[in-house]
């Protein structure tokens, strides 16, 4: 049953571990600095969404990653667009590995995907079974617009990160785009 289930969801197990030579993270002071960030970087840089490890958390509970290579444009690019982020970090002491925002599940024929504290659960269909987490303002919204529908049927300006607004919007939204790819 469960070789069924990651056939249908075509999940991946990882077989490398991923280095982090060559790899920096940007702290943020606040969320929406952090999103923002996202949103110009990414297509122009390869960077990542992560949960900055505790022993540097500052501001914020997101970070990116990214190529040390760019930095000096990565740099260039977060001042033209107002962006002062708190500091960029070197990864190359691996204590300091940060966390991976999103975590997946299969339980009883099910898979929920886990972004921070926000969680979508999906049964084999595709169906949106349950959300559940955060503790936004939104979140109610959110559960009662996604939960029902089929994920392959729902268009872009019906995504988390349409709908909502905060923090749980955002993490949900990570949650809800890798749950997408799962059932493709």
């Amino acid at each position: 049953m469960i070789g069924k289930l990651k056939n249908l969801f075509k999940l991946k197990k990882e077989t490398k571990k991923e280095s982090l030579e060559g790899k920096g993270l940007i702290i943020f002071e606040n969320t929406k600095d952090a999103m923002k960030a996202e949103n110009i970087l990414k297509g122009k840089y390869k960077i990542k969404v992560v949960a900055p490890p505790v022993e540097i958390r500052e501001g914020c509970d997101l970070a990116i990653e990214y190529d040390l290579i760019d930095e000096v444009g990565i740099r260039r690019e977060l001042e033209k667009n107002n962006i002062e982020p708190l500091k960029f970090i070197s990864l190359t002491d691996y204590s300091l590995k940060p966390l991976e925002l999103i975590k997946i599940k299969e339980v009883d024929g099910f898979v929920m995907v886990r972004c921070g504290n926000m969680k979508i659960t999906l049964d084999k269909e595709g169906n949106i079974v349950n959300i559940s987490g955060g503790g936004c303002p939104d979140v109610p919204y959110l559960t009662l617009k996604l939960k029902g529908r089929n994920i392959k049927d729902i268009k872009e300006d019906e995504t988390p990160k349409s709908l909502g607004y905060t923090l749980c919007a955002y993490t949900l939204n990570k949650a809800f785009e890798k749950a997408r790819e799962l059932v493709r």
